[in-house]
């Protein structure tokens, strides 16, 4: 692996990390140029949603923020064979060049800034690098990036998107410019990354299905030379991108300065929309969502549905006028799916990608009485690091004791009994939903915001 600079920050405590971002030129506060928002391998726009909020609640103007929702998300096995549901580099890097171009003529913009998760960096480099990219990017932000893959081991899916060892990432990570950086020339780079609590960044091959087999990828896997790279302790892989410490070190490097806070400012006034989307992020044409508030204490509905609307070509849900002091329950139901009941924390700032993904009962259901799944979707769980309780169990069903590899825990009730309440509490934010029957193909989502 080349050398790289490599600073150590938690948060905004670390005075190299401040004055390294702050060397670079930066859009000033007057300018605030648009920055796109690219998810990672089989996710969606709604990971962005914290983040989003925190840009707002410092002041960055929402109309130029803007999270896309990649159809097909997840990346093939062989990145040069066609897979159906799949999607290739190639096709990744075109959606992204033609959301880019939306963006520059919808705010006049001449240049944007790009924030990538895990594969959504992948992305990004391939589009600045090959697609034209870097007439138009002024700054890039990789956080999780396997910016030389999850793996480089010989004769193992060579071809993969994640090998280190596939042609797409070799000729990413060629030499380029006088100093023969890793990253193209014209554009400043930040990359951010774990210290050691990455699951796609890990020397032993556990979180690939091969324990106990060198991946021949470093914890710093993700830092590429030529970036301001920045090491955020403890997150992990997701949290790269969007906890508060990745905010911090973003806001800085985009600015030249710290963020106010990286706390989320609330508003009077309360807006929800998304969209209704299958894994693919196809929308859930024909479907329907229903909105009910809910007691935060005991997951039952505070009177009749405060919101429905029959899910249409653009999976558009909203938009919904809700409480900002109130949890909501989100009763989804699309052809082909059953019915979920997501229920969320109540929403302090107004977002446009509250997307709702239906859950579906797997084989292993089949005896159960219900189903009830607790889901971090910007983050993982980690039994040694954070506090958490599913349905008083304490760590949460199939959440491992060490390592954070894990976002979801799945609950099956396996008795008859009455509808009941169930919580999942997670690092002081508290979710309670009720049981609803699998036998009539119901399944509770307890989501978290944070």
């Amino acid at each position: 692996m080349p050398s790289r600079r490599t600073l150590l920050a938690l948060g905004l405590a670390s005075t190299a990390m401040l004055t390294a971002c702050a060397t670079a030129p930066s859009p000033s506060f007057s300018e605030r140029p648009p920055i796109v928002f690219m998810h990672g391998n089989g996710d969606s726009a709604a990971l962005w949603q914290t983040t989003i909020w925190r840009f707002e609640s410092n002041g960055w103007p929402r109309n130029r923020l803007f999270a896309v929702d990649q159809p097909y998300p997840l990346a093939r096995d062989d990145d040069t064979v066609a897979q159906p549901g799949r999607s290739s580099t190639a096709d990744s890097a075109a959606f992204l060049k033609a959301e880019v171009e939306k963006v520059l003529k919808a705010t006049g913009a001449s240049k944007v800034v790009l924030i990538g998760n895990s594969r959504g960096g992948n992305t990004i480099r391939n589009y600045v690098q090959n697609g034209g990219g870097s007439a138009v990017v002024s700054h890039v932000v990789l956080g999780g990036n396997p910016a030389h893959g999850i793996w480089a081991v010989k004769g193992f899916r060579e071809n993969n998107e994640f090998s280190g060892l596939s042609a797409f990432m070799q000729q990413l990570n060629a030499p380029k410019g006088p100093n023969g950086d890793e990253v193209t020339p014209g554009v400043k780079w930040l990359t951010l990354r774990s210290d050691n609590n990455d699951k796609y960044a890990q020397p032993d091959g556990l979180w690939i299905g091969v324990p106990g087999q060198p991946t021949n990828i470093g914890f710093d896997g993700p830092a590429l030379k030529g970036a301001t790279n920045v090491v955020l302790p403890r997150v992990d892989h997701r949290e790269t991108s969007f906890s508060p410490a990745a905010f911090a070190a973003t806001w800085q490097f985009l600015t030249g300065e710290p963020p106010r806070s990286t706390a989320i400012a609330a508003e009077t006034n309360v807006v929800l929309d998304g969209r209704a989307v299958g894994a693919e992020n196809l929308s859930l044409n024909g479907g329907h969502v229903t909105v009910y508030a809910v007691d935060p204490a005991t997951g039952a509905r505070r009177g009749n549905a405060v919101h429905s609307k029959n899910i249409g070509a653009d999976g558009r849900w909203g938009p919904f006028s809700a409480r900002g002091d109130t949890a909501d329950e989100f009763v989804l139901s699309a052809p082909g799916y059953g019915i979920t009941h997501i229920y969320r924390s109540a929403f302090p700032r107004s977002s446009s990608v509250v997307n709702l993904r239906p859950e579906r009962l797997a084989a292993a259901d089949a005896s159960a009485n219900a189903v009830v799944v607790f889901t971090r979707p910007r983050g993982y769980f980690d039994a040694q690091r954070d506090t958490m309780r599913f349905d008083g169990q304490s760590p949460p069903p199939g959440v491992p004791p060490k390592g954070s590899g894990v976002s979801s825990s799945r609950l099956r009730v396996a008795a008859a009994e009455p509808q009941r309440a169930v919580t999942g509490e997670f690092n002081g934010e508290r979710i309670t939903g009720l049981t609803w029957p699998a036998s009539q193909q119901h399944v509770t989502v307890l989501e978290l915001t944070y």
